[in-house]
């Protein structure tokens, strides 16, 4: 099965055969030893449908793999993370969650409730980006001195990681049920290996969950013909262009991670 040139997934990556970064687990506590969890399915990116999986029965996965669960979501990290941290939020409603999201979210009621629990996910993923990254960052350094020992009234807000979050779904999406990216901005990550990779997360081609509902008109609603995926290659923070030369870009971004961290 080969991957459509305007998505932004690779043929590895849906019958998971990609390399997988090894991460420890993140916002969530650690499996007990002696009851190893139950995967009832052996391969859960085999397919398109693999994310139905963890809306059936996230309780067949480990504590590293889902952040949390409802009613109405579940929330995960992505298998492939593009970024230092990358999660998907999963609707399980299965009045909308097979249908693609320019569709599901015509819904008011549907697009509200995602709405507000993409922004719960949101807050989750800025504050284990402040726990992880807060160290290295000049706006977070009274607030680290505070954790790290030093006297204070009160624990300082420190640097307003929810503005290092993108939340926002693929105008042509990769999987068959519906998800949501809810992921830090840095583009820092072992699995970020192609043109398409990045360009599917810095252009239009990533439409944010708070613009819906899109009015007519909106190039984002025809993305097949905007070509965002193929577009010149241009880093997210400085905005210098590297045309298709995507391991000069790597490069680049490695730098740019130690200067965005260290903000």
């Amino acid at each position: 099965m080969d991957s459509d040139p305007d998505e932004a997934i690779t043929k590895d990556e849906i019958q998971g055969t990609a390399p997988t970064p090894q991460n420890a687990s993140l916002m969530a506590p650690k499996p007990k030893p002696q009851q190893p969890p139950k995967m009832s399915h052996p391969n859960p990116f085999k397919n398109r449908d693999s994310l139905g999986a963890y809306i059936s029965s996230p309780s067949s996965f480990p504590p590293s793999v889902i952040i949390y669960q409802n009613a109405d979501f579940v929330a995960i990290h992505d298998k492939y993370p593009k970024s230092t941290i990358h999660t998907l939020l999963l609707p399980r409603s299965p009045a909308h969650n097979l249908l693609h999201p320019y569709e599901a979210f015509k819904d008011a009621a549907f697009l509200e409730k995602v709405q507000a629990e993409a922004l719960k996910l949101k807050k989750l993923v800025a504050a284990e980006l402040q726990r992880r990254l807060g160290r290295y960052s000049k706006a977070d350094a009274k607030r680290q001195a505070v954790l790290d020992g030093e006297e204070c009234e009160e624990l300082p807000a420190g640097r307003d990681w929810e503005a290092e979050v993108k939340v926002g779904v693929h105008a042509v999406p990769s999987m068959s049920h519906l998800h949501v990216h809810v992921l830090s901005r840095d583009m820092h990550s072992g699995s970020m290996r192609h043109r398409k990779h990045y360009n599917s997360f810095n252009t239009p081609f990533l439409v944010d969950v708070g613009d819906f509902p899109m009015g007519e008109g909106d190039g984002r609603l025809d993305p097949r013909g905007e070509g965002y995926l193929r577009r010149e290659l241009r880093c997210w923070r400085c905005g210098r262009g590297f045309g298709n030369r995507f391991a000069k870009l790597k490069e680049h971004l490695e730098g740019e991670f130690t200067a965005w961290r260290a903000e």
